[in-house]
């Protein structure tokens, strides 16, 4: 099985980090490509950078056609519809992927994401795929994108202190990490809390493994109808 794991912003770093959070979670005999497009924004907070980002993410989605699944790694969800219409292999979104997961190990999740321009976009998100009511609250950490690159020492720390409000003020059961950047953080801030803390990209990962293994494809009757472009 091959996965191909887009990062639809410019960061080389933070793709490293996907791919590797990736590896982590596939089963053995999964290939991971990781990839980020040439030109885009640098970190995807918002709305306009979501719009920056799509025409780097097509021509990504363009250049390579053999595999098994697609994963968009940007908990926005950026481009999701998009590219399902351009193939019939099935494409997870990692914030879909962590929400519908979410929903499975608690009675109520709340979201940690970065800034708070970023919280509308996921509330957006949460009410088209109907998990709105599930979700206790979209907290804002108030840590850029890429200072979870940087080393930053406060971001861990904030994030953190997010997910004791979430629990003592939300009455939040388990709790989305709400970047893709913050991959690498979720185990240990799961021991710490002692409740669940779900990272969008092993979530992803293993539902794409799981549609793979039973043989589904993206439907293309009605709204995911094949894309018409020039190739």
């Amino acid at each position: 099985m091959r996965i191909l794991v887009i990062n639809p912003n410019t960061t080389v770093s933070m793709t490293k980090k996907i791919g590797e959070a990736s590896e982590n979670a596939a089963s053995a005999g999964t290939t991971i490509v990781a990839v980020n497009p040439n030109k885009g924004p640098a970190s995807i907070e918002g709305y306009f950078d979501e719009a920056l980002s799509l025409t780097g993410l097509i021509e990504v989605v363009r250049e390579r056609e053999d595999y098994d699944a697609i994963i968009l790694a940007c908990f926005d969800d950026t481009g999701l519809d998009a590219v399902r219409c351009m193939t019939d292999a099935p494409v997870l979104g990692i914030g879909e992927a962590a929400f519908h997961m979410a929903s499975m190990l608690s009675n109520k999740f709340s979201v940690v994401t970065t800034l708070s321009r970023s919280v509308s976009a996921i509330e957006h998100n949460l009410v088209r795929y109907g998990l709105a009511t599930r979700c206790a609250k979209v907290r804002a950490s108030e840590v850029a994108v890429l200072d979870l690159e940087s080393g930053n020492g406060n971001a861990r720390a904030k994030i953190s202190a997010e997910i004791t409000s979430a629990i003592e003020n939300d009455n939040a059961e388990a709790i989305v990490l709400g970047c893709a950047g913050m991959t690498d953080l979720a185990a240990t801030l799961s021991l710490q809390h002692g409740l669940p803390v779900l990272d969008g990209v092993a979530c992803a990962i293993n539902l794409a493994e799981s549609l793979v293994r039973l043989g589904h494809k993206t439907s293309k009757l009605g709204g995911y109808a094949p894309a018409v472009y020039d190739k």
